[in-house]
């Protein structure tokens, strides 16, 4: 059963670009060391709302994701994310990709 979690979460003013940089060069290299991480998908909308959505195999792995590496995520983030994050889970999530 898939697993999906969707982090939302407000940018500093005008850290745009960096926050983009930071999840690409340093947050989705430890996401692909997860087991049981599938993808990622970041959503910015208005200029400082944010959604960062990822799909894992199992409950099971997102909980250890959460558990050992999602607060070194939010240490790398701290400079970029104003306030704290909030987290929604979903259980038996489906993505469907172009044919």
């Amino acid at each position: 059963m898939r697993f999906a979690r969707n982090v939302q979460f407000q940018l500093k003013t005008g850290k745009e670009q960096e926050f983009n940089g930071l999840f690409e060069k340093e947050v989705l290299p430890m996401l692909r060391k997860q087991v049981g991480f599938q993808e990622a998908v970041t959503l910015l909308h208005n200029p400082k709302g944010a959604h960062s959505i990822s799909l894992w195999d199992d409950r099971k792995s997102a909980d250890a994701y959460q558990a050992s590496t999602y607060p070194q995520v939010l240490a790398k983030l701290t400079t970029v994310i104003e306030g704290t994050p909030t987290i929604e889970t979903y259980e038996n999530a489906v993505s469907y990709a172009r044919a």
